[in-house]
């Protein structure tokens, strides 16, 4: 089995998934080749069960364009997009389904149904996805978050965000993990919130309301990621240049960030939306399978351990 991106940490994960069952999987609106390859793909390694969901003539158009055998697999036709994620949030409500894929349709389109209050996924955490990145010139995996869901988080929302991220950083086995919070400066300044924000965060993770992992902010990204950056402007902590997981402003620094890694250095990313009541498996729609593969996989033992997650007192 060949995991070409992300190995460093993947064949982790393929030791924890051989005692897990695959994923019962509600992937939405599969119509193009790429979101049915990323499916098959991960049905035919064991990773996930999926069930198809989507305009069934698009669906099997796409699978025959893409020399694809579907006929094993559940089909549950609807009329548009619209209805397959309803269809879809109606099944993970229902205890039916244990994950979401995103197939090919916005993710705004997705989303709207999961957070809605009467009839979606809410749990009392805020919702907030997180990439996994192996750079060619970083020494260790990279947790992301987030680069597509909150576009302006207040600081609640924040510490939500960085919690989702540290219990999946727990449930991979990896411990406690070094958090920077960026921005553009790496000292307060009323001026930009996003310091001040920083600077709240770690007080909450020194008082508790924020657990499991090692705060420190405002960082540049340079200073997060380089520990000789970090010298030069005077910064000494446990995080500076030894970032585990870069937690962004807003959405629109981090969807910037996430694709000028992943462009410029030709690597893909495993992506999945947490703080629902089951794991949404969410890539680009232009992520190639070996990316939505990965993100299946990172779904599966998500799934199997967020309940088992408990930090130290």
């Amino acid at each position: 089995m060949s995991y070409k991106y992300i190995s460093a940490w993947s064949q982790k994960l393929l030791i924890m998934k051989q005692s897990l069952a695959p994923l019962k999987t509600a992937v939405v609106h599969p119509v193009d080749e790429l979101s049915l390859k990323g499916t098959f793909i991960s049905a035919q390694e064991g990773i996930i069960t999926p069930i198809l969901i989507g305009p069934e003539q698009k669906i099997i158009k796409a699978a025959k364009n893409a020399n694809l055998d579907i006929s094993n697999y559940q089909l549950i036709s609807t009329k548009h997009s619209h209805e397959a994620v309803e269809v879809a949030v109606n099944l993970a409500r229902d205890g039916k389904v244990e994950a979401l894929m995103k197939g090919k349709l916005h993710t705004s389109e997705l989303m709207s149904a999961v957070v809605n209050k009467q009839n979606g996924l809410r749990t009392e955490r805020r919702m907030s996805h997180v990439f996994i990145l192996e750079l060619n010139n970083y020494k260790k995996p990279l947790f992301l978050t987030d680069t597509a869901l909150n576009l302006f988080p207040n600081l609640m929302d924040k510490a939500d965000i960085i919690q989702n991220a540290i219990d999946l950083f727990f449930a991979l086995g990896y411990g406690k993990p070094k958090v920077a919070i960026l921005s553009a400066i790496e000292t307060i300044n009323e001026r930009m919130p996003s310091t001040i924000d920083a600077a709240a965060l770690c007080k909450m993770a020194e008082r508790g309301q924020i657990r499991g992992g090692i705060l420190d902010g405002p960082l540049a990204f340079d200073n997060a990621i380089s520990v000789k950056s970090a010298s030069v402007k005077g910064i000494f902590s446990e995080v500076a240049g030894e970032a585990d997981i870069i937690v962004v402003p807003n959405v629109e620094s981090g969807n910037i960030l996430y694709k000028q890694m992943t462009y410029l250095s030709e690597i893909e990313a495993a992506g999945i939306v947490l703080g629902a009541t089951v794991p949404i498996i969410l890539t680009s729609r232009g992520s190639n399978e070996e990316s939505r593969k990965l993100s299946s996989l990172l779904a599966l033992v998500y799934a199997h351990s967020k309940h088992t997650v408990k930090f130290d007192e």
